[in-house]
């Protein structure tokens, strides 16, 4: 494994395989609600139906609800929106409340419970 191990303010190292002066730099995300790690691309939720981002929760609600999942609201965790399929089912997709803090283990979460429906991409590169 060749490469640069970078450690962030709290001691969490991560390899950097292939550097560049852009993968040191800490910076928000350009896209709210995407994933972007240092040198990465950021990615987006797609919709296919209409091919549009999904760039915010109240989107995202509306979409789910089309396809029949409806929110969950707990009053002990309110940290996180859950949506549930149905009642007898035991599919959950469980998201940050801030939806800038969507991250790709969220939209493969709602990618792989609606395959036909949703996609992430990486979007093009911003220069």
């Amino acid at each position: 494994m060749s490469g640069v191990w970078l450690f962030d303010k709290k001691g969490v190292a991560r390899l950097i395989s292939n550097p560049t002066r852009e993968s040191f730099e800490q910076k928000d995300p350009i896209y709210p609600g995407t994933s972007t790690p240092p040198g990465a691309r950021p990615r987006v939720v797609v919709y296919l139906p209409t091919n549009n981002v999904i760039k915010s929760y109240t989107e995202l609600e509306l979409r789910l609800a089309e396809l029949g999942w409806t929110r969950y609201y707990s009053s002990s965790q309110p940290h996180i929106l859950q949506f549930h399929k149905s009642e007898n089912s035991a599919h959950l997709i469980s998201l940050p409340i801030n939806f800038a803090h969507l991250r790709s283990q969220h939209m493969y979460d709602i990618i792989v419970k609606n395959r036909s429906f949703f996609e992430v991409r990486e979007t093009p590169s911003v220069t």
